[in-house]
């Protein structure tokens, strides 16, 4: 399926792009997560299961278990604070 991913912060400085068109067979975040780790060296840096990474599912805030389906977008950034 097609899914629209996107990068903020440090994440999109480290994989070099704020967003991408992918073809995923990943049902979940998870392994949409998984997906990209194997993809290149700078995805699996950026998002490395020892990191905290928040993410969104049709920019909802969404735990590992969500269910991706085509056309959703997915957005991985890291944890903000204020002050």
């Amino acid at each position: 399926m097609k899914i629209t991913v996107k990068y903020f912060a440090s994440i999109r400085e480290a994989i070099g792009q704020g967003s991408e068109v992918r073809d995923t067979s990943a049902t979940t975040l998870a392994g949409l997560r998984d997906e990209l780790l194997a993809a290149t060296s700078a995805h699996a840096a950026a998002l490395a299961r020892g990191k905290s990474v928040r993410m969104a599912l049709n920019q909802v805030m969404s735990d590992e278990s969500a269910v991706l389906s085509e056309g959703c977008e997915v957005a991985f950034f890291p944890p903000v604070t204020g002050g």
